[in-house]
């Protein structure tokens, strides 16, 4: 198993803004790595909502993450992050840290990835 943890989920205003962090426990750089963010809402299925794939560094987005939220990677820390603004109440769920370790799959899907984190909730209040 490849642990992913993650951190910085919480409870915000909306409008406000919060970044979540995934670590792993391999380096993300050098081979072919896709990091992804999944979220789930209470009563809905997992929603895709952000990715990133190396080497490169090429991202991937949601519509609804377009232009509020952005993935990054500090290959040193073996971490990715999702820093989210403008967050709204539809933002509210548990977001998941995805990890898939070769090439292939589709970005979007849950079923392209290997490894997921534990999750971290996300509370915007209206």
């Amino acid at each position: 198993q490849v642990p992913l943890v993650e951190s910085g989920g919480g409870l915000v205003q909306a409008g406000g803004s919060l970044r979540l962090s995934c670590a792993a426990s391999v380096r993300i750089s050098g081979i072919y790595m896709l990091m992804g963010w999944f979220r789930r809402a209470p009563g809905k299925e997992h929603e895709f909502v952000a990715a990133i794939s190396w080497p490169g560094g090429t991202t991937y987005y949601a519509d609804s993450a377009k232009g509020r939220f952005t993935i990054s990677g500090d290959n040193a820390k073996n971490t990715v992050y999702l820093q989210m603004n403008s967050l709204s109440s539809e933002d509210t769920a548990v977001y998941y840290c995805a990890l898939r370790q070769t090439g292939g799959g589709i970005v979007m899907s849950t079923l392209s990835y290997q490894y997921w984190g534990q999750g971290t909730q996300v509370t915007v209040s209206s």
